[in-house]
């Protein structure tokens, strides 16, 4: 790992609010990701799995925590499985976590060699009266791949058919969604990256650019500052690609009188951060796109100042969806007669406006949190409106990440990023 050590007492706060919330009698496991095959012996980069990792700070493959608040032994209320290493791992793939590494870096004291799992495990569930499974319930997910969790969760099914299932998803939700302020301050060094590598983009770009080459730029800054490179697959989109949301070929050139709109943004220590910022290619806005500009920061600085204990997820979409009502009436975009008969199902405004302003962020890019309920101090959510216009050849969406205080406008994790167009073209000229 490139990042910097994370204190242990972080993961050793995020087990106790976990099993703070177990049912009595009850152990909940979580399991590492796999490494995915390619193809002949290539993997793609291994990726631990966010749950795990929250609990535990454990950032290897092959690894397995078991939490059991109730066990007999006090030893076992907490435990990890780590692979066993020897000196020809060490030579082939380099250093694993020891036992002692493992406790350093987690806090958990009691930790063993995997191949001891199924036997200690076993013993563990003749305790036991409930075992939490880890799915993936997050409402954007669409896996089709079967994951070690769910290979555990159907062996366990079939060699434990006695015991009670629970879901360990929604105490997740619950408490992921709430940032300690030692995660707060690691998004914080992931913004921070973010803004090094667009500073150095805004001295690159200029007509004639690819949209890779300018990928290539922000990779090279993320990585030289300890972020494995990007949280999400980046977008770079000059001119009409903007208008397609998820445009992430960038391949085409960026040329005179153009805009780019660049979604993208460094991880750092497994935690994300969420940035778009468009900028024109020749260094100057022209009228129209600076008026269409400044009308998304607009909605942007009015939607981030709803962001505060008590809002609802659902309806402050609704009201945001209102304020870029009016502006794209300023726009000349929609009349009032499209506003009157539009459809309440589909407002008119979804024309120039079709995504959700904001989600949750932290160890994912779209976060595990609470939706359905009040939101709480310490929450991090984007906030990205837009407006895509592909009948005049450009999009504008602008993002930040901000996190909810327990009163007034949330913090701005961004803040020092540039995002006024007069700062944008002055940097760009300089």
């Amino acid at each position: 790992m490139k990042y910097d050590p994370i204190d242990s007492q972080l993961f050793v706060k995020n087990r106790k609010k976990f099993m703070q919330r177990m049912k009595a009698k009850s152990i909940a496991v979580f399991n590492s990701n796999d490494i995915y095959p390619i193809g002949a012996d290539a993997t793609m980069p291994f990726e631990q799995d966010r749950d795990l990792f929250y609990l535990s700070g454990a950032d290897q493959e092959e690894t397995i925590l078991i939490l059991f608040p109730d066990a007999l032994n006090p030893k076992h209320k907490e435990l990890l499985f780590v692979r066993e290493t020897n000196a020809h791992i060490a030579v082939w793939e380099g250093a694993k976590l020891t036992k002692e590494d493992a406790t350093r870096v987690s806090g958990i004291q009691t930790v063993y060699w995997l191949s001891d799992f199924d036997k200690i495990f076993f013993d563990l569930m003749t305790e036991a009266e409930t075992i939490y499974f880890n799915t993936n319930e997050h409402y954007r997910q669409a896996v089709e791949t079967q994951t070690r969790e769910d290979r555990f969760i159907r062996k366990c099914k079939q060699n434990f058919p006695a015991h009670q299932w629970a879901k360990s998803n929604p105490i997740l939700q619950e408490i992921r969604g709430i940032k300690e302020p030692e995660e707060i301050a690691i998004m914080q060094i992931a913004c921070n990256i973010t803004e090094k590598g667009f500073r150095r983009v805004l001295e690159f770009v200029k007509p004639g650019v690819f949209e890779y080459e300018i990928e290539a730029e922000f990779l090279h800054e993320f990585v030289r500052n300890r972020s494995k490179g990007f949280a999400y697959t980046p977008i770079i989109a000059s001119g009409n690609n903007a208008n397609v949301l998820h445009y992430i070929e960038n391949n085409q050139e960026c040329k005179e009188g153009e805009l780019i709109l660049m979604d993208l943004a460094a991880e750092y220590a497994n935690y994300s951060s969420d940035m778009t910022r468009t900028i024109p290619v020749s260094g100057r806005f022209t009228a129209r796109q600076r008026a269409v500009y400044d009308a998304v920061l607009r909605v942007k600085e009015q939607a981030t100042k709803m962001l505060v204990p008590g809002t609802l997820w659902a309806e402050y979409h609704k009201e945001v969806g209102k304020i870029m009502t009016s502006e794209l009436l300023g726009l000349g975009l929609l009349d009032k007669a499209a506003v009157q008969n539009e459809d309440p199902d589909w407002p008119a405004y979804k024309q120039y406006f079709m995504h959700g302003t904001s989600h949750h962020i932290g160890l994912n890019t779209h976060d595990y949190g609470a939706l359905k309920t009040p939101m709480k101090a310490n929450m991090v959510f984007t906030v990205e409106p837009g407006i895509y216009i592909p009948e005049e050849g450009f999009g504008i969406r602008l993002e930040d990440d901000v996190v909810i205080q327990e009163s007034g406008e949330p913090l701005n994790l961004m803040q020092n990023i540039p995002l006024a167009a007069e700062e944008i073209e002055e940097l760009m000229n300089a």
